[in-house]
């Protein structure tokens, strides 16, 4: 034993001890994919900043929330609890900011949101996913589905909210089995290359599915800068429309080019044959399968 050994002062179990524990699961996961496609930086540029009596800025509470429904899932009133647990870092916050999460700011923040410019937002946001991750676009599926809520809602009547439009809550053809109820229409696309959504919409509830595709076609194309994707939609549409408007708002001049028409055409062919075999595998029921639409570089043939 040396001299320093000697005159160290002994450890013993009396010592006082400070442990902190602090939960991460998924969110250094989360927070890295968010951080790549530059979602805080979005968030502070397309919403309001507030002045300096704001406590916690409307960009950070949206952040908070958005990493919350990527793990957990919790009610407004309960975010203050979820997040004062965590590593505060990983959801934007700095120490001791958790206890400024009640639901009043949240939801304040949330509306704050709503009256933004969120189709500017979600498109830059999904611009950068697709640039960062190289999200392939080439084909795309389409789905709706209604969402019944319990309540009046006489205030959801779809009038204009900040000169904005906004759907109508009413009843419709209810996928629940609630024709009682009063719902609204969800429109969802997602790239096939990692099921990405790439566009949605909120629709009145008694919109017919049919009617949604043109207006998705046309913001998908906006979206990607091309029209020789793959859109395939479940579990049906009017093909025929679809390649009529496609040649009649002539999208690309690519889409003249017969060997792109028939090259489309193959790859569909090959998706809908390969989707078939799936579902017999599976033991599926055979659903009607009619989700090809690409862009046809002239006008379509009935049969």
């Amino acid at each position: 034993m040396t001299e320093s050994d000697q005159t160290r002062p002994a450890m013993t179990t009396t010592d006082p001890f400070d442990l902190q524990s602090e939960r991460l699961g998924a969110l250094p996961i989360v927070e890295r994919f968010l951080r790549r496609m530059g979602l805080a930086d979005l968030l502070d540029r397309h919403l309001p900043a507030g002045d300096a009596r704001v406590s916690l800025s409307v960009a950070t509470a949206i952040g908070v929330l958005v990493a919350n429904l990527c793990v957990e899932r919790e009610p407004l009133y309960g975010l203050a609890d979820w997040a004062a647990g965590l590593e505060a870092g990983l959801v934007g916050l700095a120490p001791g900011e958790a206890a400024l999460l009640n639901g009043d700011r949240v939801g304040r923040a949330l509306d704050a949101l709503f009256d933004s410019d969120r189709g500017s937002l979600l498109c830059e946001l999904v611009l950068a996913a697709i640039t960062e991750f190289s999200v392939d676009c080439s084909q795309l599926h389409n789905d709706s589905t209604s969402i019944v809520l319990h309540g009046d809602y006489a205030a959801a009547d779809g009038s204009a909210r900040a000169g904005k439009p906004t759907p109508a809550l009413v009843p419709g053809h209810s996928k629940d089995h609630r024709p009682d109820l009063k719902q609204l229409v969800l429109i969802l696309t997602v790239s096939a290359d990692g099921a990405v959504p790439l566009t949605h919409r909120v629709a009145d509830g008694n919109t017919n599915d049919d009617a949604t595709h043109i207006d998705t076609w046309d913001g998908l194309v906006a979206l990607t800068g091309r029209c020789d994707f793959l859109y395939l939609e479940f579990p049906r549409f009017d093909g025929h429309l679809m390649a009529e408007h496609a040649q009649s708002e002539r999208m690309s001049t690519d889409a003249e080019d017969p060997a792109v028409h028939v090259g489309v055409q193959a790859r569909g062919r090959e998706v809908v044959a390969r989707w078939r075999s799936d579902r017999a595998a599976a033991g599926a029921r055979p659903w009607r399968f009619a989700g090809l639409a690409a862009v046809l570089g002239r006008p379509a043939r009935r049969r």
